[in-house]
């Protein structure tokens, strides 16, 4: 049985903290180190439980720190990266943008050079499909990973950025690479600013509910233990050099979304409020996963039972994101 040594980067985050569960329970063999700088949307909370674990450590670390990351690599003999950190909500990258180029740009540089002085043997960096654009309003047309790359946020841009610095690290220097580029995420420890946790809170809260434009913007949306799922597939079995998509097959415009979860909470739609649209507001995102399925991924939950499953999970937990809403009150 190999013992790995695995680096996950944004543990503390959303999409990063439910892959080190993922990892640490479905590999006891494995030591997991997770290391996040604990930023504003950084929580440990959800890590209690595994502190007691032998295969777990943390590290508070800035993945832009080149010292304090060469370092961590040099001491941990790390045999996989996983690279979540990011920043990576859109509203905040429009109004301060210079904070997405340090920690997703540079930071991600700083990882992959350490990655390349130490010799790791998979470096899986985790995109997104905003890196690709937008798409219009025909059903019939995807993502592919052979979609330009034409980012129309800050947030998308630097993410983009740092997807072709790992692949220039690959074709300069062999270093052994996958990217991962995901369709919007969704399920348990999501930072209350998000379209799904913001609307549940709000409504559970008898708040109205902001809805950008009309509302008529469609995302794909993917359970984040599905995405778990295909990050370790992709980690283990991913061709090195690849692209793969993970997407969830679950189109919903924006107003379905909050619909869904306002009549699932039995509550009225008159909390819905629609506000000014977004700048470069992306209409319609959608991926092909059909090169991962190859692989040997499919997604598990449909649209209907994630969101009720996590409906459910934000109802019963309500005591972790209104912690989360505290604190953000109080800065």
């Amino acid at each position: 049985m190999n013992k790995y040594k695995v680096l996950i980067t944004g543990g503390a985050g959303f999409i990063g903290g439910n892959f080190v569960q993922y990892m640490v329970n479905k590999y006891p063999h494995y030591d997991i180190v997770n290391l996040d700088l604990l930023s504003y949307a950084g929580d440990l909370t959800k890590h209690i439980h595994l502190e007691t674990k032998e295969n777990y450590s943390f590290v508070q670390a800035d993945i832009a720190d080149r010292e304090t990351i060469m370092s961590l690599f040099e001491k941990g003999k790390f045999d996989f990266v996983v690279h979540f950190a990011a920043e990576s909500h859109v509203d905040r990258s429009i109004t301060d943008p210079a904070i997405f180029v340090r920690t997703n740009v540079m930071g991600t540089q700083v990882l992959l050079d350490a990655a390349k002085a130490f010799g790791i043997t998979k470096f899986v960096h985790v995109s997104t499909d905003e890196v690709y654009g937008e798409l219009d309003f025909d059903p019939t047309v995807f993502f592919t990973e052979d979609t330009p790359l034409q980012p129309n946020s800050p947030y998308s841009a630097s993410k983009a950025s740092s997807d072709l610095f790992v692949r220039a690290y690959y074709e300069t220097y062999g270093l052994p690479m996958n990217i991962t580029r995901c369709s919007n995420n969704y399920g348990p420890y999501h930072f209350p600013e998000k379209l799904i946790p913001l609307t549940i809170s709000k409504v559970l809260n008898d708040q109205k509910v902001p809805v950008y434009g009309d509302g008529r913007n469609i995302r794909d949306w993917l359970h984040v233990w599905d995405h778990c799922a295909a990050i370790d597939l992709v980690l283990h079995e991913g061709v090195s050099g690849e692209v793969y998509n993970v997407g969830g097959h679950n189109e919903r415009t924006n107003l379905e979304v909050v619909k869904t979860i306002i009549s699932t909470l039995g509550k009225s739609e008159d909390l819905i409020e629609f506000v000014t649209d977004r700048l470069g507001h992306d209409k319609r995102y959608a991926i092909d996963p059909s090169k991962l399925e190859r692989l040997g991924w499919k997604p598990t939950y449909t649209f209907e039972t994630g969101i009720a499953q996590t409906i459910k999970w934000y109802t019963d937990n309500a005591e972790w994101w209104q912690q989360i809403l505290s604190n953000e009150a109080h800065k």
